[in-house]
């Protein structure tokens, strides 16, 4: 009996897990950073929170309109040139045929064997063929613009709202401590699951999301301190 193994592949996810990754990192970076930026200017506890509402309001729809915009026009290019290879087709099929074949062998397919694969994929679906191995598209990395917005906009309210928490339950006293302690830990945390998700290395994962995020809090707590100390 044939042993049919199956192959589990990460590669469906890439569209949705950046989005939310994305999403998510910012929202805690972002948040996180203003609060610390306000609290070192000693800012009162009302409007340190305050602050950390608006950057989570204002942040989220800019993620979704900054997603939306972004993947729309990569949806926008995608139409074009599948578009413009419809019309190619169109109107000479045989020099698409021998530009198939052509691609096939750079990949290391005997001539002949090059012109048979290029000839059963054009009879089965011949857009497909040349959107998939000349154009580069594929379903699984289609442009999908609501997807993308909505996802970076949840991830990152998400997101925004951990550091936010930690605000309202923290002494005050100890409030830059507190934030930047638990958003470095959330971070890690998301660094983890991305990298578990998408089957990559979990301590690089970890590492990349929580140096970058320290940096981020580590600078605007000196900007909120140095004019907070000047005003």
């Amino acid at each position: 009996m044939p042993d049919h193994h199956h192959e589990t592949h990460r590669t469906h996810r890439i569209g949705w897990l950046r989005a939310a990754v994305l999403g998510a990192n910012d929202g805690i970076v972002s948040t996180a950073s203003l609060i610390v930026g306000i609290a070192a200017a000693h800012a009162a506890h009302n409007e340190i929170l305050l602050t950390g509402i608006a950057g989570l309001v204002a942040g989220a729809m800019s993620m979704a309109a900054g997603e939306y915009v972004s993947v729309s026009s990569q949806a926008d290019t995608e139409r074009a040139d599948l578009a413009r290879e419809r019309k190619e087709l169109d109107e000479n099929e045989q020099h698409e045929q021998q530009e198939l074949q052509a691609i096939y062998i750079l990949r290391g397919l005997e001539p002949a064997l090059a012109r048979q694969v290029a000839e059963q994929l054009m009879k089965h679906d011949a857009l497909g063929a040349h959107a998939r191995d000349e154009l580069g598209i594929s379903d699984t990395g289609a442009a999908r613009p609501v997807q993308a917005a909505l996802t970076s906009a949840l991830t990152f309210g998400i997101g925004a709202v951990l550091p936010l928490f930690i605000v309202l339950i923290a002494p005050v006293p100890d409030l830059i401590i507190s934030v930047s302690l638990a958003s470095l830990i959330f971070l890690a945390l998301l660094g983890i699951l991305a990298a578990y998700t998408g089957g990559s290395s979990i301590i690089k994962g970890a590492f990349r999301v929580t140096f970058w995020g320290a940096l981020a809090m580590g600078l605007t707590a000196g900007v909120g301190y140095f004019f907070g100390a000047v005003v």
